[in-house]
């Protein structure tokens, strides 16, 4: 590229990640966040065809976030293959179409992610009686593994859904009844349990 030409583009896209006043800012001087961004940025002066990304999410506020998986999207939606690796989980349930499941090198779990989520032999399960977590006591329940304790379980397809919340009902009133297909936390821990 002509100095002219990439110094337009490092602009675009300075502007576009929110940082067209720090054109003239040091690296070092930016926080995590908008060192990432223009990191970023520096891999798309050129338009690439292809641009693989490690933890492209990793130290950006809620919404540089939002940014980042606009941008992303944008990129792909112009043709741009884009693959990145991440750890949110979240994020990357709510960006891509494809993912791959990697655990200890080896790739575990891969497909389109409508695909793997039909294919999964769970549910997520969101239920609350009372305003208070339900403590699971039927076959095929468990709890879906997270960290705060909160009212998410997974549950095996065939359990049938009408007796359920018959069941739960008996302990008080259900104030909160949700079946939606698993999530991608929830098939990452399938893959890598097996």
């Amino acid at each position: 590229m002509s100095r002219t030409g990439a110094a337009q583009e490092a602009a675009t896209w300075l502007g576009q990640l929110g940082l067209s006043d720090r054109t003239l800012s040091k690296l070092e001087e930016l926080s995590h966040g908008n060192q990432q961004r223009v990191q970023l940025a520096a891999s798309l002066v050129h338009r690439p065809k292809l641009a693989v990304l490690d933890e492209p999410f990793a130290g950006l506020d809620p919404i540089g976030v939002e940014a980042m998986a606009d941008i992303l999207r944008n990129l792909s939606a112009s043709g741009m293959g884009v693959v990145f690796s991440s750890h949110q989980l979240d994020l990357v349930e709510d960006v891509c179409q494809d993912v791959v499941i990697i655990d200890h090198g080896q790739v575990v779990s891969a497909g389109r992610l409508e695909d793997l989520k039909s294919k999964s032999e769970h549910l997520h399960l969101e239920i609350t009686i009372d305003g208070r977590d339900w403590k699971p006591d039927l076959e095929g329940v468990q709890v879906a593994g997270n960290a705060r304790g909160d009212n998410r379980y997974l549950i095996d397809r065939d359990v049938n859904l009408l007796q359920l919340l018959e069941h739960v009902g008996k302990q008080g009133e259900v104030t909160k009844f949700s079946v939606e297909p698993p999530r991608l936390s929830d098939l990452f821990r399938e893959a890598v349990q097996r």
